[in-house]
């Protein structure tokens, strides 16, 4: 469950390399799934999965419970005034809007939906900490499927650098393959492989 290149990432036919240009991608990780059957979408797999792809394992809801308890006492959850900050649906297309299986603005766990298309979704959460979004994209290959995470960063003042440094290690050590291998169970549950 790798982290993958940009370069790589950057070569798939997605919305996200436009409709984000200009935000800073952080960074991307992909998990290979199994080919159950040809033609699965994203959408197909989140509205079988559920909509929450991810359920923390107890290590992980523990930073996580450590986080959000750190960011309510210093106040880093709230989102800053909307004179301060723009939403990314600011960018979204009557295109794009047409396209989303899912309206712009709807909440999803910590995050809100900027568009979910048939393979391919966009979520995001603002800040004091960051103006962050959350890809995912599933892409079907000649063996199976390749379930990308791509994770977007735009600083909102001097703070997010020294965060995102601070959290880098929970979040590759711990986090994202934690993630990753959630994925691919719900995956293996859901259409049945080994």
């Amino acid at each position: 469950m790798p982290q993958i290149s940009t370069q790589e990432f950057e070569r798939l036919p997605l919305r996200v390399h436009d409709f984000l240009a200009g935000v800073p991608l952080h960074d991307v990780w992909a998990v290979d799934l199994p080919r159950a059957r040809s033609g699965i979408t994203l959408d197909e797999f989140l509205r079988t999965a559920s909509a929450c792809l991810f359920t923390p394992p107890p290590l992980v809801r523990a930073l996580l419970n450590i986080r959000l308890f750190v960011g309510r006492r210093l106040g880093w959850d709230r989102e800053p005034a909307a004179t301060v900050w723009e939403t990314f649906t600011t960018r979204l297309t009557t295109s794009d809007c047409s396209r989303s299986l899912a309206p712009a603005g709807t909440c999803e766990g910590l995050f809100r939906v900027v568009y979910r298309f048939e393979n391919e979704q966009l979520l995001e959460l603002i800040n004091r900490t960051a103006h962050a979004a959350a890809l995912s994209a599933l892409v079907e290959t000649a063996n199976g499927y390749r379930f990308y995470f791509g994770v977007y960063v735009r600083s909102v003042s001097r703070f997010p650098p020294m965060y995102m440094a601070l959290i880098d290690p929970f979040r590759k050590l711990v986090v994202y393959p934690s993630l990753l291998r959630t994925i691919r169970a719900k995956w293996n549950k859901t259409f049945g492989t080994a």
